[in-house]
């Protein structure tokens, strides 16, 4: 299964909740590459200069963490992709990735947001230094202010990719890269579209229904 939207149309969050509910691995493209980043790995410093200016990271490298990630996985695992495809041409390396492991594309869920939504999401967002624990200035404040609610530390700071100018860049760049895969699995007869400005709660039940339909 593949979620499709752009950045803060939270892809994250529902991949999280439906890796509980399906039993499937969560595959985030993203959270891959920022630990990689973090241990100082050839992946990672490759990938470093990209995602710090909102870029998208070059097919060959995406293609190649997820191949990567895939072979750790049995041939029977199902997956969750969250940040993969980005691009028709990753897209048409996945088809192939997965059918060399006799698996496919079972359903693409289209997140629609509308990017002023997006930009109050994603200005908001800041995380603990210390274990990594997310928050939101409006929507998830720690318990007690200026200390996480998970590991008790007492610094925060903003994803790099996360201030607003860099988040316009980002969503450039889904608009002109990313929204062009629609119409690939559009063709397929693979793609669904959720509106993503609802509460959580309702997306994750929208896509819930989607799959038990198999709409």
């Amino acid at each position: 299964m593949i979620l499709i939207g752009p950045p803060g149309s939270g892809k994250g969050t529902q991949a999280q909740r439906l890796e509980q509910l399906l039993g499937a691995v969560h595959l985030s493209t993203g959270n891959v590459l920022r630990e990689e980043i973090a241990a100082g790995s050839r992946l990672g410093n490759a990938a470093k200069t990209f995602m710090n200016s909102g870029q998208l990271v070059p097919d060959q490298l995406a293609v190649e963490v997820v191949a990567a990630f895939m072979k750790r996985g049995g041939s029977d695992t199902d997956y969750i992709l969250d940040g993969f495809p980005r691009t028709t041409n990753q897209a048409e390396e996945l088809d192939r990735i997965l059918d060399e492991r006799g698996l496919a594309v079972g359903k693409v869920v289209e997140i629609h947001t509308d990017d002023e939504v997006l930009m109050e999401r994603l200005t908001g967002r800041f995380g603990c230094t210390k274990c990594g624990e997310g928050y939101h200035k409006s929507f998830k404040r720690p318990k007690i202010d200026g200390v996480c609610d998970k590991c008790g530390g007492a610094e925060f700071d903003v994803r790099s990719d996360d201030k607003e100018e860099t988040i316009r860049d980002r969503l450039g760049v889904y608009h002109s890269q990313t929204a062009p895969i629609l119409p690939y699995y559009a063709k397929k007869g693979l793609l669904v579209r959720v509106e993503g400005d609802k509460s959580m709660a309702e997306v994750t039940k929208e896509i819930e229904t989607i799959l038990t339909d198999g709409r």
